[in-house]
């Protein structure tokens, strides 16, 4: 991924340093298990342990590899030229080069899942902040892009909230169906290697051992595991739509954080553009790219093919990365997003009383009047509200037909704001459990 949508831990993680260094664990721990099954003398595995400390050089076996045309032996040779030929000869004992990388591979995941999910809690906290500063800043909820009920920015912030909950747990579920590991050999049926040296490694990784592999660990895990990036992407792009719509200028209800000196435009000095969230959308379409490839990794011919691996190569690191900046982005455009609560009101009054209209609909079904006239008496003044600017309630207030349903009164009653609010720590209590 490129520097510009990275961050350094999760860089780390697939590093070709960071890689090679779980493969030499991988053989390592392996050689201990044979060692203490008698598989392979003691001094030869504790001779393995030597390069414990050693920093592998990249380069080397990206030139042994130019020879070998074989990742995995170009690092058994460069780990000899460390540990000694002739102590390294049990090295990879009755094991395949998938041993390696499928492990390596979902070690990197399970890591990289760990980084998402402290992304996620912090991105969480945000959201609850936010939602509990303005639980009852009454903002016009939408439908259609159009005029619907009230609502709350609290509320807005809790629904995004809960959804990012939902996405947290699925992460972590995520992360346990991947982190499996298979030392099982060339078909994975351990006939050259014993299932206890398996067990024995993926407990020193965190892993669990993959209850059966052919020579791969099979793929479905690696495709819930991308589908799952794709769901959060989507989530953050649900967000990012949000802020982008509430920052244009004919809404204005909220703004991304406009620091000193940042410019809006090359051309226009006046403009302050939703660029992060807007950014944000882009990203979420890169991460779900990773998404199909992934299901197709799915199926391989019989025990194993090739096809999955220049997939994975590339969907692994680009698809953590990107969404681990995506997090953290949409983090900080929360804890500094800009609230206009008096643009909102302004915006609800802009056709006034209009959005009180199913109450008065509900009120005359209730006086007795059909559900069918009592739509066609509100709408028939709602109308004249869209059409003329003028004020709902005085429409209602000349209609002889809704006064003699309705006092005014009752009529005066429907156009009370607190009656769209009143469940509001209802619907907290159930997001926050609080």
């Amino acid at each position: 991924m490129i520097p510009r949508y990275s961050r350094p831990d999760m860089v780390a993680n697939w590093s070709p340093e960071t890689k090679f260094r779980i493969w030499y664990e991988i053989e390592a721990h392996a050689c201990d298990a044979m060692a203490e099954l008698g598989v392979i003398p003691r001094e030869n595995a504790e001779a393995v342990w030597k390069a414990k400390d050693v920093e592998f050089d990249v380069a080397r076996i990206d030139e042994i590899e130019a020879v070998t045309k074989h990742d995995v032996i170009a690092f058994l040779t460069h780990l000899a030229e460390h540990v000694g030929s002739d102590e390294a000869r049990f090295v990879h004992q009755g094991m395949t080069s998938s041993d390696v990388l499928d492990t390596c591979f979902n070690v990197q995941l399970t890591r990289a899942a760990d980084i998402l999910i402290a992304d996620i809690e912090g991105l969480l906290a945000a959201l609850k902040r936010r939602a509990y500063e303005h639980k009852e800043t009454v903002r016009i909820g939408r439908s259609h892009g159009i005029h619907a009920e009230p609502t709350t920015m609290g509320l807005t912030f809790a629904r995004f909230y809960a959804e990012m909950d939902r996405n947290l747990s699925r992460m972590r579920d995520a992360r346990a169906e991947i982190a499996t590991g298979a030392i099982s050999g060339a078909v994975g049926t351990f006939a050259n290697i014993d299932p206890r040296v398996e067990e024995h490694v993926c407990d020193q990784l965190g892993l669990v051992p993959e209850p059966i592999s052919t020579q791969v660990i099979p793929r479905d895990r690696h495709a819930a595991f991308f589908a799952t990036l794709g769901v959060i992407a989507s989530s953050i792009e649900n967000i990012a739509i949000e802020i982008r719509h509430m920052q244009r200028t004919e809404v204005l209800e909220g703004a991304e954080f406009f620091s000193m000196g940042q410019k809006g435009s090359s051309a226009m000095p006046h403009k302050k553009n939703p660029v992060l969230t807007e950014n944000l959308t882009g990203l979420a379409r890169m991460v779900r790219a990773a998404v199909i490839p992934a299901m197709e990794n799915v199926a391989l011919w019989h025990e194993r093919d090739i096809s999955h691996s220049s997939v994975e190569r590339m969907i692994g690191p680009d698809a953590t990365i990107t969404l681990d900046f995506a997090l953290a982005r949409l983090t900080g455009v929360i804890d500094k997003m800009l609230i206009f609560p008096e643009n909102m009101i302004e915006n609800m009054n802009k056709f006034p009383g209009l959005v009180m209209s199913q109450r008065v609909l509900l009120a005359l079904t209730q006086a007795g009047v059909s559900r069918e006239d009592a739509y066609a008496m509100v709408q028939r003044n709602a109308l004249k509200v869209w059409e003329h600017r003028t004020d709902f309630k005085e429409e209602l207030l000349a209609d002889p037909d809704v006064t003699a349903a309705l006092s005014p009164e009752e009529i005066e009653e429907k156009f009370d704001l607190g009656y769209h609010t009143k469940h509001v720590d209802t619907i907290f209590a159930r997001v926050f459990g609080e």
